[in-house]
């Protein structure tokens, strides 16, 4: 006998008195049909293939995973926010007649708050996540040492917004966070730890100008 709706055809007696008509016609040539039933199908063949990342995940903007404000916090992100502290010094000692405060309110505001939205909205959030889309090698980011390919590239093209504005020593003193906040878009899956320590560097950076200068 075989299963999945196979049959198998054999020299067979029925039992006396229990045959029926069918089987009699078919006992007329020595034979009798016995037929399984089908198997069901099996719910996991063929696998189904990886989700794609929906609108949101895609540009970052979902909940932060894991959480952020848990206790102890997160190694990554509390290295990106002390690492700062001695930045903030050595360029209130060594550039302090070069640096500049906001100012004003809008100002403050700006450099705080709409700056660091829009900045990474557009660059952690729609250039990196579809790069790492993008640039995957068997389902993976590829990467260069320790960066994704997709966070170099996006550094790049952050240093290179800067060039507008900036002379090129300070332009290019942006991509070491431009790196930071690369990698943490990628260890949280979200945007918003970016934005967050890019707002954090930034009201630093204004603060030191605004007491060298005061």
């Amino acid at each position: 006998m075989a299963t999945g709706g196979a049959f198998f055809l054999g020299e067979c007696s029925a039992a006396p008195g229990h045959a029926s008509p069918r089987d009699a016609r078919q006992r007329q040539h020595g034979k009798i049909a016995f037929v399984t039933s089908p198997q069901p199908p099996d719910p996991s063949y063929p696998p189904s293939a990886p989700a794609s990342p929906t609108l949101a995940e895609a540009l970052g903007v979902t909940r932060p995973h894991p959480p952020l404000f848990t206790w102890p916090p997160d190694t990554h992100l509390a290295l990106a926010m002390m690492a700062a502290l001695p930045v903030w010094l050595a360029l209130g000692l060594l550039l302090g007649p070069h640096l500049r405060a906001p100012p004003g309110a809008w100002a403050w505001v700006s450099l705080v708050l709409v700056q660091p939205l829009l900045e990474e909205l557009v660059f952690r959030g729609l250039l990196q996540g579809q790069a790492l889309v993008w640039l995957q090698r068997g389902g993976r980011p590829m990467r260069l040492g320790p960066l994704t390919l997709a966070n170099a590239l996006v550094t790049v093209a952050f240093v290179a917004l800067h060039l507008r504005a900036q002379p090129l020593a300070w332009a290019l003193a942006v991509a070491v966070p431009s790196l930071v906040f690369g990698h943490l878009r990628e260890r949280f899956s979200s945007v918003w730890p970016a934005v967050g320590v890019h707002a954090f560097y930034n009201a630093g950076f204004g603060l030191t100008a605004w007491l060298v200068l005061a």
